[in-house]
This record gives structure tokens, C-alpha cells and sequence, in this order.
């Protein structure tokens, strides 16, 4: 699908540009991608570089964290059980093993509880609170959901048991009757937004230890766990988020947990982690157990210090990893001849797609992987204990979860975030679920918002990436650009535009994969260039006609010898 190019500003202030190149002795490109991110004073480029855990907000301006730390340190004077109970994703499972961990230091009577996707479904559930009830519990922290749960909370509070919900997603028009930490709550005066579900866990945290003078050495001990489930939960890395990422990656990278260490093992992967690399090593693999058999498995082997028994988690994990892997592929392939069969799908805004006996543990995925193809808001459903459910997966500039809210009336239950969400509905709602979703879609999307754009942080030529070096090093543009780290939303790695390119090599691997290498008449630098799922461009590259390449620079390691190698996300021919 061709996409329409977004190139950054570039009428810089020269002024300001020579300001940071001369404070702080960088290259001119670094300074205007600085400038392009609004960090153009001293004190803000210091923050970003050196974020400090001095600078996280005070937990107690979040809405209930006053009430929320009370009742909690009660039940821990008290020594009475509390039940944490948590999501069957990334963001929920590495809530729990944090929340856990963290108690341990003033609490024992603990235990967690992760739903089965398939038996339960998402949420709290009637299961797991009968369950807390059994064990004689009388607390319940619903961490990574429970702002929607209204219905489930009454059943618990009927029981007896109170209950804290630390989620992160929109909540609805009446909260449950139950002690709520959500940052997205109206009346929530919280400054930063964006946290994970893990992250407002780790803000409880932070008020109880507070309270009961625990040392701060102890509560960053666990910023790991929020890094992963930044990176997982793909929020924004900005603010608040930044610093947790920051600082919890490199505790994962210089004091790793042993499941951290076994996967990189298994994945070939040597650390230390980036941020992407827990997006595409360490979650998929944590998510599994979840899509597979049950998260539960996850917690145990993020918490595990048994060496033998971690290593039979960890291979168990990685073969459900293996096995998503080819459910994802083939659901993909099946959706997508769907979609090319039937003409209704052309003149649509959106995509909804449903067979009953998709696997329900990686429709979300499948939704993700059909908007690579059909940039447009996109639904897979399945069918699951006698209900049609699934995900929603949205495109830039388009509202996902307000959709769903103007749908509800066709929904028995909803949850999520702009950009996702999970839904469940009854068969026979499906075709006016469909027109309704339909209707709003054709409402609020432009024609404009159904290309997808590719983003381009500056142009520069291949020789500006070595900043007048040789060519045979590591350039110092990709040394500066690792400073800023962690990438993701808000905080891209950056992208780079090179014109009037040439191909003296090209070749297409494994059918799909684009391998070129690239040179401008202009300069004498030559370079190795790849572009994941781009072998539709093969022609344009080896036309001899010159051709425009937007990329990130990275590094290839290979045969013990590293190179420089441009991740091509687009090209086209010159005009």
C-alpha cells in the first residue's frame, strides 16, 4: 500500500540549533532532532538524557490512592489474605509478579490469580473472586482491569471482600462500587496520564512504602516489570513512562531476573535489551502462555528463582510462542482471503471479520497483521462459550473506543484504549453491530486517514550518517541516536530520508524481505539496506531510475564482523 510521506520541520531556528550543537558539543543532525521534539532548553535535553526517579509524581495526587493505601495497610496490620488478580497479558502479568514481589517485603498472606482466556474471559471473574473467597480473602487488587467490572465488584463486595482496582484503561459512565486507581478517570487530577496497568500498580507501590517507610532501593528493585509492561502495552514513552522505562531497563539489563536471562538464551538473543527488544522478544513470549494455555505460567516463571523448574517454563513458553506463531500466520491468511472474496469489504471503512473456530488467543494479533494490508479500524471475531468475541485494533487519528461506545447497545461487554480494545457480543447482534460500527466509522474517517503515513524526522545524505568518519565505523550519528533510548510512542526511533539513491545490489529473501545496497553519485559511501516485508518495491530499486529511501540506521552483526545497515520502512522513485 503506497503511503504518503510526512517529513519534519526543518525551518529550524538557526539560533537555537547553534545553541545546543555548542552546550552540549553535538552534531548539527542530532541537534535539530532534538529541536523537532521540543527539547530546545537545557534543563528539558537534561531530563531526557539523565531522567531521574526523583522527578516521579507524587502517587498521592491520583485520585483514591489516600483511601486505597489505608485499606490496604489495614488488611497488612491485620494479617489478613489479599488476592492479586490480574489481566492474562504482559501488562497485567507483570502487574501481578510486581505487586507481589513488592508485598512481600510487608505482607505474607498472598496470592494471585490470573483468568483463563478461554473459560473466564478478560476481567475479573466470577471464578477467580470465588476462588478469593475460598482462600479467605478480603481484599482483591484487580490489577490491568477492573474499571469496567461493575457487576463482578458488587457479586465480590456481596461476599464480603473489598476490592482495589489499579487499571489504566477508559472507564465507563458509572464506576464500580470499589476503590479506583485509573489516571483516565475524569475526576483524576493525576498530571501524567499514560501509565500502564503495571505502572499504576507500581504508583500503589510507591504510596504504601511511603507510609510505612519502606526504602526506595526496594521499590526500584521492581522497575523491570514496569519497563516490560511499557514496552508491551505499547503506551507512550514520555514523561512519567520515560523515566520508569529508562530506569527498569537498565536494572534488566545489568541485574536480570533468571527468566530474563533463560529466554534471551533461547531466542539467541545477547543482552542488553532495548525497549523494541522487549516489544518483540521477551512479550511475545510472556503473552503466550496466555494465548496458549494460561498466564498463570507466565507469573510463576517471572517469579521463579528455581533454575531447573524455570527452564522447563521457559522451554514450555517458548514452544507456546512457537505454536501462536503459526496460529497468527495461518488465521491471517484465512482472514485475508475473507476479505478478498467479498466486495462489501472494498467499499467499507472498516474491517470486521468472523469465523467460529479462530483460536481467540491471537485474534488480536491477526488484527494488527490485517492492517499492514487494509489500513482501515479492523475486528476479528471468534466464537467462544456460545458469544462471538475479540479485538479491535485502530489506525492514527481514529478513535477506536469511542466506536465501540457509540456500538454498546449491540455489545454485552467492551474494554480497552483508543488504539485497542477487546468486545464481546451474541450472534444474532453481529450484522447490526456491523452497520452501526459501519456508520460511525463512515462518519469520523476521512479518505486522508485511510492512507497510512510514514513519518520522516529529517533529509540527509549517506555521508551525513558518519559525520565526516570513515566510513568502516560505527558512526557517531548511531551512537548519538542510542542515547535516545527507550523509543516508542512519543519517542520514535528516529526516521531518515536519503534522495536521489541508487541500487547496486538487490535481492529478495525468504519471498518477502527486500536486500539492497544503496550509494548516491554524490558521495562514496555505500551501505547494506533491508527492507522487512518489502519485496513489492524489488522494481523500483532495480529500475536504474533514481529512488528516495526512508530509514532507520542500525547495526548488523554477522560472522563475528558489525556493519551498519539501513531497516528500509519505504522507498519510491524520484519524480
Amino acid at each position: 500500500m503506497e503511503k504518503i510521506w510526512l517529513v519534519g520541520e526543518e525551518n529550524v531556528v538557526s539560533s537555537e540549533i547553534a545553541y545546543l550543537c555548542e552546550r552540549f558539543k553535538i552534531e548539527q543532525t542530532i541537534a535539530k532532532l532534538l529541536w523537532q521534539r521540543g527539547l530546545r532548553k537545557e534543563d528539558d535535553v537534561i531530563q531526557f538524557f539523565k531522567p531521574s526517579l526523583n522527578d516521579l509524581h507524587d502517587p498521592f495526587l491520583m485520585r483514591d490512592m489516600k483511601e486505597a493505601v489505608n485499606l490496604l495497610s489495614d488488611t497488612i496490620d491485620e494479617r489478613k489474605k489479599i488476592l492479586l488478580f490480574g489481566d492474562y497479558d504482559v501488562d497485567g502479568t507483570t502487574a501481578v509478579a510486581t505487586m507481589y514481589l513488592g508485598l512481600k517485603e510487608v505482607h505474607e498472606n498472598l496470592l494471585y490469580y490470573i483468568p483463563d482466556r478461554y473459560a473466564e474471559g478478560y476481567g475479573l471473574s466470577i471464578q477467580g473472586i470465588d476462588y478469593a473467597k475460598q482462600q479467605e480473602c478480603t481484599l482483591i487488587i484487580a490489577l490491568d482491569c477492573g474499571v469496567k467490572a461493575n457487576e463482578k465488584i458488587s457479586y465480590a463486595r456481596g461476599l464480603g471482600i473489598d476490592v482495589i482496582v489499579c487499571d489504566h484503561h477508559e472507564p465507563g459512565t458509572e464506576l464500580p462500587d470499589a476503590i479506583i486507581l485509573d489516571p483516565k478517570r475524569e475526576d483524576c487530577a493525576y498530571p501524567f496520564k499514560e501509565l500502564s496497568g503495571c505502572g499504576v500498580g507500581f504508583k500503589l507501590l510507591q504510596a504504601l512504602y511511603q507510609q510505612k517507610n519502606v526504602p526506595d532501593h526496594k521499590l526500584f528493585s521492581l522497575l523491570d516489570f514496569v519497563a516490560i509492561s511499557i514496552g508491551a502495552d505499547i503506551v507512550s514513552v514520555t514523561g512519567e513512562n520515560r523515566i520508569l522505562a529508562f530506569h527498569g531497563l537498565g536494572l534488566l539489563n545489568t541485574q536480570p531476573r533468571l527468566f530474563v536471562q533463560k529466554i534471551a538464551e533461547i531466542s539467541v538473543k545477547k543482552l542488553p535489551f532495548s525497549l523494541t527488544d522487549v516489544v518483540f522478544i521477551l512479550a511475545p513470549r510472556i503473552n503466550a502462555a496466555g494465548r496458549i494455555r494460561s498466564g498463570i505460567h507466565a507469573v510463576d516463571m517471572m517469579l521463579s528463582t528455581d533454575e531447573e523448574g524455570i527452564n522447563e517454563l521457559v522451554v514450555a513458553i517458548n514452544n507456546d510462542n512457537t505454536t501462536r506463531r503459526g496460529l497468527d500466520e495461518n488465521i491471517t491468511k484465512e482472514a485475508l482471503g475473507i476479505i478478498a472474496a467479498d466486495e462489501k469489504y472494498n467499499k467499507s471503512k472498516c474491517t470486521i471479520v468472523y469465523h467460529p473456530n479462530w483460536h481467540k488467543g491471537v485474534v488480536g494479533i491477526v488484527a494488527s497483521r490485517l492492517i499492514e494490508t487494509h489500513h482501515r479500524p479492523t475486528i476479528v471475531l471468534t466464537k467462544s462459550k456460545g458469544m462471538l468475541t475479540g479485538s479491535a485494533r485502530s489506525i492514527p487519528q481514529f478513535n477506536l473506543y469511542n466506536a465501540l461506545v457509540y456500538c454498546q447497545d449491540y455489545l454485552e461487554q467492551f474494554g480497552g484504549h483508543e488504539y485497542a480494545a477487546g468486545l464481546t457480543l451474541k450472534e444474532e447482534n453481529l450484522d447490526l453491530f456491523r452497520e452501526r460500527f459501519e456508520l460511525y466509522v463512515q462518519e469520523f474517517l476521512t479518505d486522508e486517514m485511510l492512507i497510512p503515513l510514514q513519518k520522516v524526522d529529517m533529509k540527509i545524505d549517506l555521508n551525513e550518517i558518519f559525520c565526516n568518519q570513515s566510513g568502516t565505523k560505527i558512526p557517531r550519528l548511531k551512537n548519538a541516536i542510542d542515547a535516545f533510548e527507550p523509543f516508542g510512542p512519543g519517542n520514535m526511533k528516529p526516521v531518515f530520508l536519503t534522495q536521489n539513491l541508487f541500487a547496486t545490489d538487490t535481492k529478495v529473501l525468504k519471498e518477502k524481505h527486500l536486500k539492497l545496497r544503496v550509494r548516491q553519485p554524490n558521495n562514496n559511501v555505500q551501505l547494506d539496506a533491508i527492507g522487512f516485508g518489502l519485496s513489492k518495491k524489488e522494481l523500483e530499486a532495480a529500475s536504474g531510475v533514481p529512488f528516495e529511501m526512508a530509514y532507520t540506521i542500525e547495526l548488523n552483526e554477522f560472522n563475528g564482523h558489525t556493519n551498519v545497515q539501513l531497516n528500509i520502512k519505504d522507498l519510491r522513485e524520484m519524480l
